[in-house]
């Protein structure tokens, strides 16, 4: 954790705000100071995902709590987005430290050319001496296209930007085996396998009731960092500073999987299917178990309304999603080469009808073999 050199760290809206709503600009001080001397001990970037934009509107727009429409959470999180970065803006700048603000929907996420273009910014901006500031882009997200957490955005982020740790700051100080507030219950300090949890009951938001995460959310993320190869430190906001030095605090996640395609993971964990099709089951085995392309003649069906690069997803005969990935059609093309050979199609349809409907570079599996 202390040779951290790219770290990512996620901070709730309950660790920002005030439970009626609005900035507790003392809370925000004291994670800035935190980030700040993380950010002098060595060369080290930090990338900032950051919640709080709709907490930080009610106040102002003159409501109690979250509202649970859409169209008013929208409006909180278009005032609030502009005094979150200025206080962002202002308390680092206490230490020289120039803020740049990135909103994201999971649309920016889910093809690559948006991610790409993602990783570009995030990049020049630490190559900049910048500290990003990434908040999911509530003022037009829909529940259609949102991440739902900043938890999973988090992870997905860390993944994105190569970090070394993702640090989930929360007002809990770690994972415990019960109620933290019950008698008997105690810290997990270390997870080396989400199957270790199996039995555990994890809570859902807190008291606040500002923020839409909790610890199911956290320790999600916290499975989709690991598997992608990305150690994970889950504490409170209070032991940010601690946590970035490197000390015993909070429940600390192992990694459980080695880095790969950043498509893929943006696939599994961020992509929206546009449609579905439906696999014989000769097609489920090669795509399970046999690490093969999607071919035409082994699906039975297709539903939804997609263009080729849109993610769909794959069923088995019985309607049980087994992989996701990128459709090579269009939805308008698939009825008239459902169950036949790639070799046929091209000799009626032209050479350009001879390919996978899903390439197996382009698919991830929600189903192990």
């Amino acid at each position: 954790m202390a040779e951290a050199r790219r770290i990512v760290v996620k901070v709730g809206s309950s660790s920002l705000t005030t439970a009626s709503g609005g900035l507790d600009a003392d809370r925000v001080d004291a994670l800035v100071d935190a980030l700040a001397g993380a950010r002098r001990q060595g060369e080290r970037d930090l990338v900032l995902v950051s919640s709080g934009a709709i907490a930080a509107g009610l106040a102002p727009l003159g409501l109690t709590r979250r509202p649970r429409d859409l169209p008013r959470q929208q409006a909180a999180a278009s005032v609030g987005q502009g005094l979150l970065v200025a206080r962002y803006t202002a308390s680092f700048a206490r230490y020289g430290v120039r803020v740049g603000q990135v909103l994201l929907t999971t649309a920016d996420t889910s093809r690559r050319s948006h991610y790409r273009n993602a990783y570009r910014t995030l990049d020049q901006l630490l190559a900049m001496g910048a500290l990003p500031v990434i908040n999911e882009n509530d003022t037009v997200a829909t529940d259609e296209i949102r991440f739902g957490d900043n938890d999973r955005l988090a992870a997905l982020v860390a993944h994105l930007v190569h970090a070394d740790l993702l640090v989930l700051l929360s007002d809990v100080d770690g994972l415990y085996d019960g109620d933290p507030a019950a008698p008997g219950t105690s810290l997990v300090p270390e997870v080396r396998d989400p199957a270790e949890l199996w039995g555990i009951e994890i809570g859902s938001a807190g008291r606040a009731g500002v923020g839409t995460g909790g610890m199911a959310t956290k320790v999600e993320a916290a499975a989709i960092a690991a598997a992608a190869g990305v150690p994970v430190v889950l504490t409170s906001a209070s032991r940010a500073g601690e946590a970035l030095a490197g000390g015993a605090t909070g429940t600390y996640f192992h990694p459980t999987g080695r880095r790969y395609a950043d498509r893929l993971l943006w696939l599994q964990h961020a992509s929206t299917p546009q449609g579905a099709l439906a696999l014989d089951a000769g097609a489920v085995r090669a795509v399970v178990e046999g690490n093969a392309s999607l071919l035409p003649a082994g699906i039975t069906g297709a539903t939804g309304r997609f263009s080729a690069g849109d993610p769909v997803e794959l069923r088995d005969p019985d309607g049980s999603p087994v992989a996701r990935g990128l459709v090579n059609y269009d939805a308008e093309e698939l009825p008239r080469l459902l169950g036949r050979s790639t070799r046929e199609l091209a000799k009626e349809l032209g050479p350009e009808y001879e390919r996978e409907v899903v390439h197996r570079d382009d698919l991830v599996l929600l189903r192990r073999p």
